[in-house]
């Protein structure tokens, strides 16, 4: 009977202890789960307007689940791959006949024979009756014909630029001492906004604002550098440009596009390592970049269907003499200009090309930082 009763005990003993390794197993993967569902919310909740595919792609990434963001990004990009050939859809082709209605100067074209209003830029912005801000759209190679990228070019004598940070990219408002959006004291003179570049871990470059160096700038690179009388360069850094105490902010951003007025060689080479991630390893993506023109105007560029190549060769043709790219895939470009409503004094942003992000994202907090264009 005792051996009965200590067997029993002994097995009693053994069922607690086997409960508790049961409730530690269970505990360490709910445990889990409710810090994954906290950190994925908390992306999804973050404000702004970053799309619901972006939080969750830049949260994949940033968690070291890329290939899966790039598994559905593949799945995506094959049902919707860039069309080659075709003619212009008739949105598109509206467009180049209102430039070419009021066109004052022309952009030489990529493609033969250029269709009507190719090319030719419209005034959208004056300052003081002359024309500061003027947009154009050229098809961006003989294969995707179907497609126009957009060109703004910037009249820097009556320009000046000013960086914002994002919340995310490079965060450190405060440190920095400048919001993440548009609004009160920022908004008088507001012309155009644009993005800026790649994630900063992204970008083979640093950033500096304000004083302030969130990550060392790296030599000979691409950089966009912002003065304290507002006016914007881009050159290889520490040679081309470089610090001193007018500088108020640098962008860096991979290697130059164009140089000395000539293209980098051998764009296409290696373009994964040298310009950037892209869906399915793909060359013709949506992509934005910037120029210099000899005289100091700043030309942005952006649309979809482009190669690095055809990137830089847009910029060049419409008068970069040194030129970089910028941000890439759809949920990241914009540039958009701010006509004022005479009646009302209400900001109608207006998109350059048809990107994903609503015309007023500037106005509302952003995840990466940007760039702010104001009539002198």
């Amino acid at each position: 009977m005792k051996w009965i009763k200590e067997r029993f005990q002994a097995l009693v003993a053994w069922a607690k202890k086997l409960s508790r390794v049961k409730r530690t197993f269970i505990a360490i993967p709910s445990l889990f789960l409710i810090v994954i569902l906290w950190s994925v919310s908390t992306a999804l909740l973050a404000p702004g307007t970053d799309p619901l595919s972006a939080r969750l792609a830049e949260w994949g990434r940033n968690h070291y689940l890329g290939f899966v963001v790039t598994a559905l990004e593949n799945a995506q990009y094959n049902i919707d791959k860039p069309k080659v050939g075709g003619a212009l859809d008739p949105n598109l082709s509206k467009a180049l006949a209102q430039n070419a209605i009021q066109y004052a100067m022309k952009i030489p074209t990529l493609v033969t024979p250029a269709l009507s209003g190719e090319g030719d830029l419209k005034t959208v912005y004056k300052v003081n009756g002359r024309p500061a801000i003027q947009v154009g759209f050229l098809r961006p190679d003989s294969q995707h014909t179907s497609y126009l990228a957009g060109i703004a070019i910037m009249q820097s004598s009556m320009l000046r630029y000013v960086q914002h940070p994002g919340f995310s990219e490079p965060g450190e408002l405060a440190k920095i001492g400048s919001a993440d959006h548009l609004a009160g004291s920022d908004l008088p003179g507001l012309v155009a906004t644009f993005n800026s570049a790649f994630k900063i871990k992204d970008s083979l470059g640093g950033y500096f604002q304000n004083g302030v160096t969130v990550k060392p700038l790296v030599p000979q690179t691409a950089s966009l550098v912002i003065y304290s009388d507002g006016h914007l360069d881009i050159g290889l850094w520490g040679s081309e440009v470089s610090m001193n105490s007018t500088v108020s902010s640098v962008r860096q951003n991979l290697n130059m596009l164009i140089d000395h007025g000539v293209v980098t060689p051998n764009l296409n080479q290696s373009v994964l390592r040298n310009w950037g991630f892209t869906v399915k390893n793909a060359h013709f993506v949506w992509r934005s970049g910037i120029g210099i023109d000899p005289l100091g105007n700043v030309i942005y560029v952006a649309g979809n269907s482009l190669s690095v190549q055809s990137l830089a060769e847009l910029l060049r043709n419409a008068g970069a003499v040194r030129g970089m790219e910028l941000d890439i895939n759809q949920d990241w470009i914009s540039y958009m200009w701010y006509p004022e409503s005479k009646r009302t004094g209400a900001l109608n942003p207006i998109k350059l090309v048809a990107f994903t992000r609503p015309a007023k994202r500037y106005l509302s907090r952003s995840s990466r930082d940007f760039f702010a264009v104001y009539s002198r």
